[in-house]
């Protein structure tokens, strides 16, 4: 519990903050998600419209420091290294 009408006023305005990142976190998460099952589907145009999309959404959480920049940044390389992988036995054949 707070001890002062600060500390209490301050723990009312965090509740409020977690809330509306609550949501952005959320749909970051569901993008990244949709981006690697996209990837790991084998179908690359429609991974690359997936993988746009969470990219957009994690630098937009990362902006707005929702997230970390330099999460949002391991996130990206991490999903364009699987795409990559996955595009590359395709051009050869």
């Amino acid at each position: 519990m707070p001890v002062s009408k600060t500390a209490e006023r301050e723990m009312r305005a965090a509740g409020r903050k977690q809330e509306r990142n609550k949501t952005v976190r959320s749909l970051t998460k569901t993008d990244v998600k949709k981006a690697a099952k996209m990837i790991a589907s084998g179908d690359v145009d429609a991974a690359k419209a997936t993988l746009k999309t969470a990219v957009s959404t994690l630098d937009k959480a990362a902006e707005k420091n929702i997230i970390h920049k330099n999460n949002a940044a391991r996130k990206k390389s991490r999903l364009m290294k699987k795409l990559n992988k996955a595009a590359k036995p395709a051009e050869t054949k």
